[in-house]
């Protein structure tokens, strides 16, 4: 019986993905290996609820809709969606009776194919005008590229500004070390296939016309090997796997990593797609990121804005001196010429604008407050004046 992916996390097919994120991450805490050492149970529930995270936790990759549309059957290496909905085109006309006489006739054919025979045989993007998912390696579906994968990561601020190098452990597939991703155990001889007799072909149903297909055991080579014992013939293991990745200088909020060739296996020993990493940053108490200026509040003294003088400025690289000129006033804005982030495609820099802002001192010290009536005398117009709506 095929899984039930909404079932297995215990939400419903209009679940929002924070909500499955939600019921994914409160079954992995309680089924986790690390929390039931030992139990295989809780593994197989584990593997099942990383499985059906997969395939419904990223919306971005579309997973959730080819198995909304598809079934599990939509997740597999090599499926070509395109072709499955011909297929089903082809079933809506009858399954396939008289289909030869239609196309022949110029009546409604199937899109790019003129028979069931062609539907069938690219429906899983397998070469040679047809063919199946297990056999000799000649006759075998042709190599792919593997599917891209998407994972989200949270960095802080200063990191996503100055770059860094991390690890990632990641639970997904890849092509099986043993057979190389082709499912056929390389230590095993060739035989003739037992399903068709060696011809590469098999008969299709009954009736007064008779049609033959690829046959889905040998690839249509009429040859086979035995199945690699490691993935059972699926050409992929699953396991968990480390990750070396480089997040560059100046990422941005929702911005994509590419990790070449970390996404999954690709069919019939193709090449695997990539990983992409997209990137959340969160807030900074001090800075404020706007394209690739950085902002700071600078607080200042009411001598420094009056008078003039120098402050001490954080920024990317280090502290700065920064020259307040005399008379300044809060909200005044001083920048920081090449002190903000890199664009990652230009590698410019921006700038680091720093706003003055003045701050009295925290006193109730009698000279103090005489200081500052002293000060009033010198405004020469209502502070406020412009204060209106």
């Amino acid at each position: 019986m095929a899984k039930d992916y909404y079932k297995i996390l215990g939400v419903s097919k209009s679940a929002s993905q924070d909500d499955i994120k939600k019921a994914y991450r409160k079954l992995a805490r309680k089924w986790h290996p690390d929390i039931n050492p030992g139990d295989e149970k809780a593994e197989k529930k584990f593997k099942n609820i990383s499985e059906a995270h997969d395939a419904l936790g990223n919306v971005e990759v579309e997973k959730r809709k080819l198995y909304d549309e598809f079934g599990a059957e939509g997740l597999q290496a090599g499926f070509n969606a395109e072709q499955a909905r011909e297929y089903k085109k082809w079933q809506s006309f009858g399954g396939g009776a008289g289909t030869r006489g239609r196309a022949a006739g110029g009546g409604q054919g199937f899109g790019q194919y003129q028979s069931y025979e062609d539907v069938f045989g690219d429906l899983f993007g397998f070469g040679g005008g047809g063919g199946g998912p297990r056999g000799f390696s000649a006759g075998r579906q042709r190599t792919t590229k593997g599917r891209d994968l998407e994972h989200e990561m949270t960095i802080d601020m200063m990191s996503a500004l100055r770059g860094f190098e991390t690890e990632l452990s990641m639970r997904k597939a890849s092509a099986c070390d043993r057979c190389g991703g082709s499912g056929d155990d390389p230590n095993s001889s060739v035989s003739t296939c037992a399903s068709c007799g060696g011809t590469g072909r098999m008969n299709v149903g009954d009736g007064p016309m008779n049609f033959t297909k690829i046959c889905p055991e040998c690839g249509g080579a009429g040859q086979s090997r035995a199945t690699c014992p490691q993935c059972k013939g699926a050409g992929q293991t699953t396991g968990v796997e480390k990750i070396r990745v480089t997040i560059p200088k100046g990422v941005k909020e929702g911005a994509k990593v590419r990790v070449s060739g970390k996404g999954e296996p690709g069919a019939g020993g193709g090449p695997p797609g990539d990983l992409f990493l997209v990137v959340h940053i969160k807030p900074h108490p001090l800075l404020k990121r706007e394209g690739d200026d950085l902002h700071i509040d600078v607080p200042v003294t009411i001598h420094e804005a009056m008078a003039g003088g120098t402050a001490t400025v954080p920024t990317v690289d280090g502290q700065v001196n920064l020259k307040i000129p005399a008379g300044s006033q809060s909200g005044k804005t001083l920048k920081l010429k090449g002190k903000g982030a890199i664009n990652t495609k230009t590698k410019a820099r921006g700038d680091l604008l720093a706003h003055l802002v003045i701050r009295p001192p925290k006193t109730d010290s009698a000279d103090a407050l005489k200081a500052a009536e002293t000060l009033e005398e010198y405004y020469e117009e209502d502070v406020r004046k412009d204060l209106r709506l």
